[in-house]
């Protein structure tokens, strides 16, 4: 067996009737590109979205009935200059919650509109 190679893709819940609002979230706040499902899967109940340039994805998916994530359950972006995302998620309304300090890696996080926590982090240096 050989060694992983990437994650590919990480999945988030959000309500029925939400494709819209992770449309605006993801693409509007996030910067994400839209990509198209597979139509064996149903566009109305998934809105697929590329992360950066490395085949990498997110997948909203509809659950019903919706559970909200745990509060610690995440994942993670690495952008580039986290103060703009920092101010273009406040300037959009979502929240910019504080996180713990790791050397070399400033970071906060937000929800998305489904309260989804969404870690966003630059990696300027070695952590240790």
């Amino acid at each position: 067996m050989g060694a992983p190679i990437r994650v590919q893709h990480v999945s988030v819940p959000m309500p029925t009737g939400g494709n819209d609002e992770a449309r605006r979230f993801y693409t509007g706040a996030l910067g994400f590109s839209e990509i198209t499902p597979p139509s064996i899967l149903g566009s109305d109940r998934f809105v697929w979205f590329a992360v950066g340039d490395g085949g990498h994805e997110l997948h909203a998916y509809t659950m019903e009935p919706f559970v909200q994530s745990q509060p610690s359950q995440h994942f993670c972006v690495q952008v580039e200059n986290g103060a703009e995302y920092r101010e273009k998620l406040a300037a959009g309304g979502y929240p910019v919650n504080e996180e713990p300090p790791i050397n070399n890696r400033p970071r906060f996080s937000t929800n998305d509109p489904f309260g989804n926590k969404v870690e966003i982090t630059e990696i300027i240096g070695d952590y240790s």
